[in-house]
């Protein structure tokens, strides 16, 4: 839902996709083709947040700050299940683990890859390019050519997802019978394995 407060209205652009039941408050920007997922809260009641496009917000992130910060999350930000970005700003291209924590004032680097379940201190500062685990975070490694294009490879499929639920997301009523001839998902998604056999 897309609530405003104290006069500031969500901007979601017309090609992105927010779940009915994630909440989207106030002073939100978001750009083209994000995905925001079911149980995701995005506040802006308290500073702005600004989502680039191709951004994906997952199923139970949070998204918010202390009073009078604003933040970022960069172009092609990929944000895993339960993570909680808490007035933190999100570099170009870099995924973010599921319930990972980044806290007030860190600063994520373009193409970073940050594990999950990870705890980003609070101004912690990760260059470009490094691969953070831990609590508390540490840069173990840089990030290779190829994991970057995997992760890339992962966030696009999140950024066709908006198209696809306009076109085929609705409400219904469960079925109470499994059908005879009940197909199983299309293979059109390279996984993981796909990606790196090649």
């Amino acid at each position: 839902m897309i609530y405003s407060f104290k006069e500031y209205i969500p901007v979601v652009h017309e090609s992105s996709f927010v779940h009915p039941l994630a909440a989207v408050t106030g002073n939100v920007i978001i750009g083209k083709n994000c995905y925001i997922g079911p149980g995701a809260a995005i506040r802006g009641d308290w500073g702005q947040i600004i989502l680039e496009n191709g951004v994906n917000v997952q199923e139970n992130c949070t998204v918010h700050m202390f009073p009078g910060k604003s933040i970022t999350l960069k172009e092609s930000t990929h944000v895993g299940h339960g993570a909680i970005i808490h007035g933190a700003n999100l570099g170009r291209n870099c995924l973010i683990g599921m319930n990972t924590v980044i806290m007030d004032d860190a600063e994520i680097g373009d193409e970073c890859i940050v594990g999950a379940m990870a705890f980003v201190k609070a101004e912690t500062k990760i260059p470009k390019r490094s691969l953070v685990v831990g609590n508390p975070a540490k840069v173990i490694k840089q990030v290779s050519d190829q994991m970057i294009a995997w992760k890339t490879k992962g966030t696009e499929l999140y950024q066709q997802l908006p198209s696809e639920c306009y076109e085929s997301l609705k409400e219904v009523e469960p079925l109470r019978v499994v059908p005879n001839h009940m197909k199983v998902q299309e293979d059109v998604y390279k996984t993981l394995r796909d990606f790196m056999k090649k």
